[in-house]
């Protein structure tokens, strides 16, 4: 008898001493990525074409008299940069974490709302608004105010990935393949309506528009911030909750039912969390391509699979890139400024690529 109980409880106790449990590295990552964001948003702060520096802040708020801001600094960073940078760090975890919720729904790490579609049904949604707000969807904007836009992104990003879903999915099983060709197809049938509007836009829209489907955090203001942050703070708060049953998913979808997993709920907080992020990122920064493939992907192989660790680092490390990226893109060329979504293409897309070659047996299937 006793026997029998020391072999049950190290039955259970086994697990936890296994080589492959990274639990433990994983909270440490956790850590240094909090640090890491802290110290990105500080080198975002101080970066730009104008001397005003972050120091100047730093001094003034420990109390140092001779590291007061003139007026021109204070403007330049409380009202530009410090949005800027708060922006940032939202677009930039919302997008990874999006990414990971995509890959752990899908079971598959090439899932990306950038490269299946679902950023440009965000973008067919913005841009709808920004064109006909003023005319066929007045009544909307008006009665929305400064959400209509996000929440119209929101809207274009969950039928796009509802589509997804429905096409690439059948008897419990998603295929790969489907998914991406799906995706490309969806994405293109929404970019065709996105270039429609975009004809019909006037000259003010037009430069409007130009540097906001490149991706680009240029307009970032206090507003914008507002008008976004409830919405992806919420799929934020929504994705905590999902980790145990993303878990699970991985041994499929029966499996995860016999494990209690109520799993078409878990499908819908999933495709609402990606979309809400998502969507609310396109809105207000662009298209903003690579971050949700780049980060989880690289996350999996230094933390492990376990979502209740990757989808937190995944919203740490992919803000600190967006910064990081942000930062280059206002430096490489000042005065001038890069749109911040030619300098994650040019990082993503030979990752993507080298991802794509590792995962060709994938594809068979």
């Amino acid at each position: 008898m006793v026997m029998g109980r020391s072999t049950v409880a190290s039955a259970f106790m086994a697990p936890r001493r296994a080589d492959g449990d990274r639990s433990g590295r994983a909270r440490v990552a956790l850590a240094g990525l909090a640090v890491l964001l802290v110290a990105t948003a500080f080198v975002s702060l101080a970066a730009g074409a104008s001397d005003a520096s972050i120091f100047g802040v730093l001094g003034r708020m420990l109390g140092g008299t001779e590291a007061g801001l003139s007026h021109r600094d204070a403007v330049i960073i409380y009202d530009i940069r410090l949005p800027r940078v708060l922006l940032g760090a939202l677009v930039g975890a919302a997008l990874a974490v999006s990414g990971a919720l995509m890959q752990g729904l899908f079971r598959n790490p090439l899932a990306d709302p950038a490269i299946v579609g679902v950023s440009a049904g965000a973008s067919l949604g913005a841009v709808s608004v920004i064109v006909l707000g003023a005319t066929v969807l007045a009544p909307v904007t008006a009665f929305f105010g400064i959400f209509a836009l996000p929440l119209a992104a929101f809207a274009g990003a969950l039928v796009v990935t509802l589509a997804l879903y429905r096409i690439s999915t059948r008897r419990g099983r998603t295929s790969v393949a489907t998914m991406l060709l799906a995706g490309i197809a969806v994405g293109a049938m929404a970019m065709a309506f996105t270039g429609l509007l975009i004809f019909a836009a006037d000259d003010r829209q037009l430069r409007e528009l130009t540097f906001w489907t490149l991706g680009s955090l240029a307009g970032s203001t206090w507003t914008k911030l507002w008008a976004a942050a409830p919405i992806i703070l919420a799929a934020f708060a929504l994705s905590p909750f999902l980790a145990r049953g993303l878990n699970a998913l991985a041994l499929g979808e029966a499996s995860a039912g016999h494990l209690g997993i109520a799993v078409e709920r878990l499908k819908g907080g999933a495709i609402f969390a990606v979309a809400a992020a998502a969507g609310a990122s396109v809105a207000v920064s662009g298209g903003i391509a690579f971050i949700g493939i780049i980060v989880p992907h690289l996350l999996r192989l230094a933390i492990g699979p376990d979502h209740r660790y990757l989808l937190p680092a995944s919203g740490l490390l992919g803000a600190s890139l967006l910064l990081v990226a942000d930062a280059a893109s206002r430096t490489i060329v000042a005065p001038a400024e890069l749109p911040i979504g030619i300098v994650t293409a040019a990082v993503g897309a030979p990752f993507f690529l080298w991802l794509l070659l590792r995962k060709r047996g994938l594809l068979d299937m």
